[in-house]
């Protein structure tokens, strides 16, 4: 069963959760047999449902959250369906990509996978992705680790090991496909840092549990690093992608 943590701060998590790369679609597409059907599973606020609807005809976007979907992307092909992803009513083999942007470490991935493996068209692709904290200059970085692992790591979900781990501990049942890295760049204000960290679930967790936000003190510390209004920074992002058999 798929896990619904973003509800309370969908809005949020639309505004600054970071976007992928062109590279990472340009990557996937070359093993896309036909742009007829896509699938992005967990999709949340749309992200990567509005980039495939660019390229196919038909998208299908999933996600458990109402509220996530309330501040979904709107576009004529893109049909949202509030549920699970581990049974859909979707039509057998007519899927030809299946997406997963920083989701699949939430979902029960057997019976997931059972109904990839149905849905999906032989020689389809299935494609799971996502990214790891924010990086900035060496100081940042520390800095940022000993939030994340002094600070607010107990909040933290078992699954989000799984994403530590850049998906490599998975089970991935397909014929793989070797990726190489990417990367998200963007320039960001103390603003924008302040409401992306404010997005992780264990600083909601730890808010619910402790009353107050810890994400204040961080930004006192990181301040002085932040030398113009904007900075460059830049998120790693991971792929495990693969062909149906």
């Amino acid at each position: 069963m798929s896990k619904d943590l973003f509800s309370g701060h969908a809005k949020g998590y639309a505004r600054f959760r970071p976007v992928y790369p062109k590279a990472l679609y340009d990557f996937i597409y070359q093993f896309v047999g036909q742009f007829d059907t896509a699938w992005d599973c967990g999709t949340g606020n749309g992200q990567v449902a509005r980039v495939l609807a660019s390229s196919f005809g038909k998208v299908h976007a999933s996600d458990i959250s109402a509220q996530q979907l309330k501040n979904a992307v709107i576009a004529p092909n893109i049909h949202y369906h509030l549920g699970g992803v581990e049974q859909t009513g979707f039509g057998n083999s007519s899927i030809d990509l299946i997406t997963i942007g920083q989701a699949i470490h939430w979902f029960d991935r057997e019976q997931f996978y059972k109904e990839v493996g149905r849905v999906g068209k032989t020689g389809a692709i299935i494609a799971a992705f996502g990214y790891s904290p924010v990086r900035f200059t060496p100081l940042f970085n520390e800095a940022l680790d000993r939030f994340y692992f002094d600070v607010v790591y107990p909040y933290w979900d078992t699954e989000r090991k799984i994403v530590e781990g850049q998906y490599k501990s998975i089970p991935f049942p397909f014929e793989e496909i070797k990726a190489p890295d990417f990367k998200i760049e963007v320039n960001w204000s103390l603003s924008d840092l302040h409401g992306y960290i404010t997005t992780w679930s264990a600083v909601q967790n730890f808010i619910r549990k402790n009353g107050f936000s810890p994400v204040g003190k961080f930004m006192e510390e990181v301040k002085p690093l932040w030398r113009k209004e904007v900075e460059s920074v830049y998120f790693p992002v991971f792929l495990r992608i693969g062909r149906i058999k």
